[in-house]
């Protein structure tokens, strides 16, 4: 299965409650933090979520 990295770019204080769980469903926890996920189609979606505190790494 395909993969892609993640990596936290902004920093979650000040977000919404669902966004900090969607990082955390992610498995970010802190800042310029990178993780390899499975690229499915949910994991899309919560990128999307938190697009604006997210950089995705080809």
């Amino acid at each position: 299965m395909a993969t892609i990295k993640v990596q936290q770019i902004k920093s979650r204080i000040g977000a919404p409650k669902n966004q900090k769980r969607t990082l955390d469903s992610l498995g970010l926890k802190k800042l310029n933090h990178i993780v390899e996920v499975e690229d499915t189609p949910s994991v899309r979606g919560m990128v999307a979520t938190v697009k604006h505190l997210v950089r995705v790494i080809d």
